[in-house]
């Protein structure tokens, strides 16, 4: 009669504990780029896995409707949960792993306490890593958990975050300039420095003018040189010699 009770039990005792933490984003300290084009800022799940002191903490991102299918079992680093092949066919990828050392409880006085998903560039493409934590491949929307694995058993899991959505570079042609202060400011500038260049140039223009008018009135007339005379002197004292009659 125990037997059935045992068997019953041992599912349960390697049920995966729901944690009641959801992830956020970073609110403290205010940073610049909390979320961008391929990167969004999250807090660290700090005094989240206590109890957990021999399990990897690994970060679980997925589209939004991917999240729903993931299947816990899956190892990081296998085909399954590869970066390089998300966001199809891999939906959901495993990345940032760390021990509960790294998520110290409670924080210690000025700790960083933020992940940054999607700031490695370098492993992207490259298949040996594919746990790499590469820049996200589109605005999204995705969702995020993190779950503590023994060995390869997974034991605990946060919930999934809210819908995260990443920021999209505007078009161009789709940026309006009309209402601008800043262009309007530089319009007017631009067409008082334009103002003020003609009149220089055309003041250049007169004085160029005037010079050459000047020069060629000048040179109509001209004035006969003096004749100069020259008057030829004999030396007297060269031929009182009395030499020659020697």
């Amino acid at each position: 009669t125990m037997l059935p009770l045992l068997l019953l039990l041992l599912p349960a005792a390697h049920a995966i504990v729901k944690l009641q933490y959801r992830p956020t984003l970073a609110r403290t300290p205010p940073l610049e780029g909390l979320i961008t084009a391929s990167t969004f800022v999250l807090d660290q799940p700090r005094c989240v896995f206590g109890g957990y002191d021999n399990a990897d903490i690994w970060l679980v991102v997925a589209l939004d409707k991917g999240g729903s299918t993931f299947n816990n079992t899956a190892g990081p680093g296998t085909p399954e949960t590869a970066f390089q092949s998300f966001p199809d066919p891999v939906s959901a990828y495993m990345t940032l792993n760390a021990t509960l050392a790294n998520y110290p409880c409670p924080k210690p006085a000025g700790d960083i306490t933020v992940l940054r998903v999607g700031s490695e560039t370098s492993c992207a493409q490259d298949e040996a890593r594919p746990t790499c934590n590469g820049p996200l491949p589109g605005p999204g929307p995705y969702r995020v958990k993190f779950l503590a694995l023994e060995g390869s058993e997974p034991v605990a899991e946060t919930d999934w975050s809210a819908p995260i959505t990443l920021r999209t570079a505007k078009s161009p042609s789709s940026i309006s300039t009309a209402d601008s202060g800043h262009s309007a400011g530089m319009i007017a500038i631009t067409t008082i420095l334009s103002i003020l260049f003609a009149i220089l140039l055309a003041g250049l223009v007169a004085m160029l003018v005037f010079w050459g008018s000047d020069s060629c009135g000048g040179s109509s007339t001209f004035s006969k040189p003096e004749s100069v005379s020259v008057r030829r002197y004999n030396t007297h004292h060269v031929y009182d010699q009395p030499a020659a009659r020697l």
